[in-house]
């Protein structure tokens, strides 16, 4: 069985056949790591070991902190506004899709004076925006943008140029998919349940100096310059959660880091979207040079058929195709624990569909 879901997605199977034999024991404690003290020496070493494996993972320079949050993506939604602006401060927002407009109407409603920098709305949300076209605020107190729309499958293929104003990125779908230059972000931040590990983790990474912006009235749980000080220990963190994350940091460690997931993410991409583009079968809206390597909605010619489509892939092994429930349509989303003979195995199904019922 090969699992395509968007997120909660796939765990490398090593990380959890690792986490399975060490449920009920846990580095010989006779407790599985659900139930020891988050502030146990044991599990504050596990915390440390996680956070510079990740700092090595991405190169993250000593200048930014790392934070291990609850929340999801969707917390930070409201956490960015409350930490990087004051109420009624204007920040750059770019529209390219259904997470972005989720973050904007949240900074809205929590006083942010939003500036749409770009609004791919015309478009469908089939394209990014040129960095030519954005439309930026002269002091602005942050710039905020999704680098990849899952639902849409939009990914910009740029680093947006903001003139020394802090950039911070929803990362969800694509952190750790391939290497990236930290230092060219304020803050990044990204839910657990795409390539880092289980739901209901969020990471955050975020630079120094921004950390004395936070609003007076932050909820301590939302606060970064509080979180940092306590070491994402504020309050009991999802030390499960940590724990898995520590494992998918190390299974991709072994397999030669980002890089390697890079090269690999790429080949996927590339025949999957081989697949469709050959066909007379399928289709995928996005713009050619906007088009993601992680999520690939796809729609069929004929539309009647993409029920029967689900139905046929389901018996073959091939789960969880099924477009998001406010587009329809199908998606194969190809994070790093996907592996290449799912994507071969699913490009020969859909050519074996075509042949049946194109």
């Amino acid at each position: 069985m090969f699992n395509f879901s968007a997120g909660p997605a796939a765990l490398p199977l090593e990380v959890l056949e690792q986490a399975s034999a060490e449920l009920t024991d846990w580095a010989g404690s006779g407790m599985s790591v659900m139930e020891v003290s988050h502030r146990g020496k044991a599990f504050t070493a596990l915390a440390e070991q996680t956070e510079a494996r990740l700092r090595a993972l991405l190169a993250i320079p000593a200048a930014y902190r790392v934070l291990f949050l609850q929340g999801g993506a969707t917390g930070q939604f409201a956490a960015v506004p409350l930490n990087l602006a004051a109420h009624g401060a204007a920040a750059d927002y770019l529209n390219t899709g259904v997470w972005s407009a989720k973050a904007i109407e949240e900074a809205r409603r929590l006083g942010i004076e939003v500036n749409i920098a770009a609004d791919e709305a015309a478009s469908k949300y089939t394209t990014a925006p040129a960095q030519s076209a954005l439309r930026l605020t002269a002091g602005a107190a942050y710039v905020h943008y999704t680098p990849n729309e899952t639902i849409g499958g939009v990914e910009f293929p740029y680093v947006p140029d903001t003139a020394g104003v802090p950039l911070v990125a929803d990362m969800s779908s694509t952190l750790l998919s391939r290497p990236i230059e930290v230092s060219r972000f304020g803050l990044i931040y990204a839910g657990a349940q795409k390539n880092i590990g289980p739901s209901g983790l969020c990471l955050v990474i975020v630079h120094e100096g921004l950390l004395a912006r936070a609003r007076k009235d932050v909820p301590a749980i939302l606060d970064y310059t509080r979180m940092a000080a306590h070491g994402s220990m504020l309050n009991t963190p999802p030390t499960f959660a940590w724990y898995i994350a520590g494992l998918v940091f190390q299974w991709i460690e072994a397999r030669g880091g980002l890089a390697a997931m890079a090269a690999l993410n790429r080949a996927k991409a590339e025949l999957l979207y081989g697949t469709i583009d050959g066909s007379g079968l399928y289709r995928n809206p996005v713009e050619r040079a906007c088009r993601s390597w992680m999520n690939v909605p796809f729609r069929l010619e004929r539309p009647e058929l993409e029920p029967l489509f689900l139905s046929e892939a389901a018996a073959a092994g091939l789960m969880h195709l099924e477009g998001h429930r406010s587009v329809g349509g199908l998606r194969a989303s190809l994070y790093n624990a996907v592996p290449l003979a799912a994507v071969e195995a699913l490009a020969a199904f859909m050519r074996e569909f075509e042949r049946r019922h194109g």
